[in-house]
């Protein structure tokens, strides 16, 4: 004999809740929490080519070689966020009258900001020839700004203040606008316009075109190239009567480890009016 069970309406109601339940539980329906073993990967940087200096890093997207100082003369755009370095530069300059050499230390320190902005703070000591000790007597601090990401602008125009305070001296000012990139796959270029003033004094002017390019022969690890730097220079009991100094001369990068670079540039005086030669040995170490 066929009996038909039929379920209360009521019971029918309360056993539909329960079903969902066993079927979808409330830890399925709750959005899954990260493990703290298996953090989420970030992406920090974009391939562009085979290089990976030219990898493409930080919240401008610049290329991974622009965090490194490559020339002794020229600066290119700013540092990533977020990011430091400490430099040590060793500076000899033989002048062409006699022989004579000036020697500059520099200690300088960089910082990376947010809103493509950078501040550099230096210490600066000087010695001519043998004669005295090697002190501190100048102080520098810089800013720059980029005027956009990496790429959106050609040249990457960057904007460069700075301001010297000399001890027994008048202090300087100096403005620069910076431009850099990439002409090709490994090889990197810069050039600045560069004008000086000193506060008092003779009020000496200096206006200045420099211009680097270099090519990567070991992926972030070595380079070569050449820097070329051209001043005009005068004062206020001759306006326009300028000396002109001209020096050219081959550059060198070599990065033993990730974070830090050696670089060396002994560049030639070519006229009357420039020094007979200018080596530029530097230590960076970013952090």
């Amino acid at each position: 004999m066929n009996r038909n069970y039929h379920l209360p309406l009521s019971l029918l109601t309360l056993s539909l809740p329960l079903a969902a339940q066993i079927v979808n539980p409330a830890d399925k329906q709750r959005a899954p929490e990260s493990n703290p073993q298996n953090p989420p990967v970030v992406v920090e940087g974009t391939r562009v080519s085979n290089l990976r200096e030219e990898d493409r890093i930080g919240s401008y997207q610049q290329p991974e070689w622009t965090s490194h100082r490559r020339f002794a003369e020229t600066r290119v755009y700013v540092r990533p966020e977020g990011t430091a370095e400490f430099e040590y530069w060793l500076i000899p300059e033989t002048s062409k009258d006699g022989g004579s050499t000036e020697t500059k230390t520099q200690y300088e320190f960089e910082f990376g900001l947010p809103n493509r902005f950078q501040i550099d703070l230096y210490l600066v000591a000087h010695q001519d020839g043998n004669e005295g000790a090697m002190a501190i007597d100048e102080q520098k601090f810089e800013i720059r700004h980029a005027l956009a990401d990496w790429d959106e602008i050609w040249g990457n125009p960057t904007i460069y203040l700075e301001w010297a305070a000399i001890n027994n001296a008048p202090d300087h000012v100096e403005g620069k606008l910076l431009f850099g990139g990439e002409a090709g796959e490994s090889w990197h270029w810069g050039a600045n316009l560069v004008f000086e003033h000193e506060t008092g004094g003779l009020q000496e002017n200096g206006y200045e075109i420099t211009g680097g390019l270099s090519k990567t022969l070991v992926d972030q690890r070595f380079s070569v190239g050449a820097e070329v730097k051209a001043a005009w220079i005068d004062d206020k009991t001759d306006r326009g009567d300028f000396a002109t100094e001209v020096l050219i001369g081959p550059s060198f990068q070599f990065r033993p480890v990730p974070n830090a670079h050696i670089d060396v540039a002994p560049l030639f005086g070519v006229t009357d009016d420039s020094p007979e030669a200018k080596l530029t040995l530097l230590f960076g170490w970013e952090f």
